[in-house]
């Protein structure tokens, strides 16, 4: 057990602040002036916007820190992300016996106030936090101060949805200049945000992992342009199978993904035996030979037994090893065994 408290929603605020990691590697000058405006609106020596992850907060924009993270059960945020409707405010940590003997407040640091608003996205999860930092102790806060803290922070977190948003257009405009279909970066992020989104509402989907064999038959016998030639045409096969609203895309030089929507055990099983009579039939190159290629299709559901995008990911390439060694039905669920 943490030594800190942990929201009821923590899994899917995990969730929402992975789409958001961009931003500790990637400075925004739109936050570093958010910071410093902040800092001097209330003429303060620190402030920040963080990030809180699983196990640290991440600092993606800061004044009058020197550092850029800290452990979570380091962090004078916790308390923010248990109630994140109103702004968490110890006008002198020193004479509070919750920080009193904290190593920021006995610290080199000195912290003595600590003024905190939650940066919250639309689903009202808190993500990270705006905090004015100083050594020395406030008066009482008025209610003016709070809701202007409070307004900021609205600032930071809506500037942090923007820049997700701009990034997930980018990489819709991305495309595999093979096959055009969607990249495995793109692929993964989408997944993420479905797990996300069936984890609050409980709707099922489904991932399957397809992967081709003969193209190297193909390539060593006719060479590299008649496997590109094959692997372009399988990919539109797959394209013409997939149903409005699911999401395909190349994983691989040879593998493939497909996520789902809406759809439990028998709809996906009915994809699978669509996928393989589609490949199945003959591919006809340019020189006007027939050429064929295999396919193997790994399935895993969404249920409530799924805690995380790499178990769901790990029973799809389970269940695509047990395909592949099914010669006769080139497709398997994954199921659990007890």
């Amino acid at each position: 057990m943490p030594s800190y408290p942990v929201p009821d929603n923590e899994v899917q605020r995990l969730q929402a602040v992975a789409a958001l990691a961009f931003a500790a590697d990637t400075p925004d000058p739109a936050l570093d002036a958010l910071v410093r405006v902040a800092a001097q609106a209330f003429e303060v020596p620190a402030a920040v916007i963080s990030l809180m992850q699983a196990d640290h907060q991440v600092f993606v924009a800061r004044v009058g820190v020197d550092v850029s993270e800290l452990a979570r059960h380091e962090s004078l945020c916790n308390p923010l992300l248990m109630a994140p409707q109103t702004p968490w405010v110890v006008e002198d940590l020193s004479a509070d016996p919750r920080y009193a003997a904290h190593p920021l407040v006995q610290g080199e640091a000195a912290l003595r106030l600590y003024a905190g608003a939650a940066l919250c996205d639309e689903q009202g999860l808190a993500l990270g936090t705006l905090v004015l930092l100083d050594t020395q102790a406030w008066p009482t806060w008025t209610a003016a101060q709070r809701q202007t803290l409070q307004d900021l922070a609205l600032i930071a977190s809506r500037t942090l949805q923007t820049g997700r948003r701009l990034r997930e257009l980018a990489q819709l405009a991305e495309v595999d200049t093979l096959t055009g279909l969607r990249p495995a970066a793109h692929f993964q992020a989408i997944l993420e945000v479905e797990l996300a989104h069936a984890m609050r509402t409980g709707e099922p989907f489904t991932l399957l992992e397809l992967e081709l064999d003969g193209l190297d038959a193909i390539r060593e016998g006719f060479g590299v342009d008649a496997a590109d030639t094959a692997l372009r045409e399988t990919a539109q096969r797959l394209a013409h199978q997939v149903r409005l609203g699911d999401v395909l895309a190349r994983l691989g030089p040879e593998r493939f993904g497909v996520l789902m929507r809406h759809g439990g055990h028998e709809a996906a099983e009915g994809l699978a035996r669509r996928v393989t009579q589609a490949v199945a039939a003959p591919l006809v190159l340019h020189s006007g030979d027939e050429v064929g290629v295999g396919i193997s299709v790994g399935m895993a559901a969404y249920s409530d037994a799924t805690e995380s995008l790499r178990q769901l990911q790990s029973e799809a390439a389970s269940a695509l090893g047990e395909a592949r060694a099914r010669n006769a039905r080139r497709w398997q669920m994954f199921a659990v065994t007890h």
